[in-house]
């Protein structure tokens, strides 16, 4: 197969990865899903990668937010335990890490050990910035010694651009929609509550500020939220009077 052949048959594999990541985010309801689906497609973008991961940005540490094999959680644990590796790098520099094994050995030896003992021997890492609450890097691990291409690198720096893109907006979305959730529940909460206060107010003749201490006073008695309380008084008095 000729090399124009081979990448022709490469920019398919590109392409469906691409549709199979988008399918992912649309039907995404939580991030982690879709961080799993953008590992899971990395590999197919990218020739050599064999395993990949991401990693977060966590406060003052790292975590592996997701993952194609468990021998990634490993080795992503050493570098968060040396606080360097190529992931870190990247994330640190904003800049594209691709290491071969030797480089790696002499610039960190105990993960480079690690790696080794996992059949790894190839790393490229890309920086990852969805938003400020989102910052990190996709790992690429390679069981071969190729230390990657020029060629993969420019694939990695493309996906991860159009991630970004897209990861941003279907964070924003469900950000919205938990918003709207959050709304809806507090709306019918009050809902509730001033259900609960009408009722005490006509059975017992009391004012509105009354009747809703005497629902706050249940509610700090039996240690149980305000609404809750509401919703158990309106159906205590519905069965009353049925």
């Amino acid at each position: 197969m000729d090399t124009v052949e081979q990448s022709l048959r490469h920019l398919d594999e590109v392409t469906g990865a691409l549709e199979d990541l988008a399918t992912a985010l649309g039907e995404a309801n939580e991030m982690g899903p879709v961080l799993q689906a953008v590992c899971e497609q990395v590999i197919r973008v990218v020739p050599g990668a064999d395993v990949a991961s991401i990693t977060l940005r966590s406060g003052d540490g790292y975590q592996t937010a997701a993952a194609t094999d468990e021998r990634a959680n490993e080795i992503d644990g050493k570098q968060y335990e040396q606080d360097d590796g190529p992931c870190l790098r990247a994330i640190k520099t904003g800049k594209v890490v691709r290491v071969e094994v030797e480089t790696a050995v002499r610039l960190w030896p105990e993960f480079s050990e690690v790696a080794h003992k996992l059949g790894v021997a190839s790393y490229l890492a890309s920086p990852l910035a969805v938003d400020s609450d989102l910052v990190g890097a996709i790992n690429l691990f390679g069981f071969g010694k190729h230390g990657f291409r020029e060629l993969d690198e420019k694939y990695l720096e493309l996906y991860t651009v159009m991630v970004e893109t897209t990861v941003r907006g279907t964070r924003r979305y469900l950000q919205a929609r938990e918003h709207v959730t959050q709304l809806r529940q507090a709306m019918e909460s009050r809902a509730v509550i001033e259900q609960a206060k009408g009722i005490l107010m006509a059975a017992r003749g009391l004012s509105a500020d009354a009747a809703f201490q005497v629902l706050v006073e249940r509610s700090q008695r039996e240690n149980v939220k305000l609404h809750t309380i509401a919703q158990r008084f309106v159906a205590e008095m519905s069965a009353e009077t049925a």
